[in-house]
């Protein structure tokens, strides 16, 4: 099972968007990382939904305080 789409608490660099997205794709988050900087020497929106998925994601704290409804 995949885990949930969330920004981590810990090993956090900015917002977490690359730690969480690591996680659940099953990756370390320095891989992330890298492929996120690479992908922005290609033409694209990249920094944008970066932007997006920063303000779109829950963090941690707020996803297991809503699962414990």
């Amino acid at each position: 099972m995949a885990t949930a789409l969330v920004r981590p608490r810990n090993n956090r660099m900015i917002a977490g968007v690359c730690a969480g997205l690591a996680r659940r794709f099953g990756t370390t988050p320095t891989t992330m990382r890298v492929i996120f900087v690479l992908s922005c020497l290609l033409p694209g929106p990249q920094f944008l939904v970066y932007l997006a998925l920063w303000i779109l994601l829950p963090s941690e704290d707020r996803a297991t305080a809503a699962t414990s409804w």
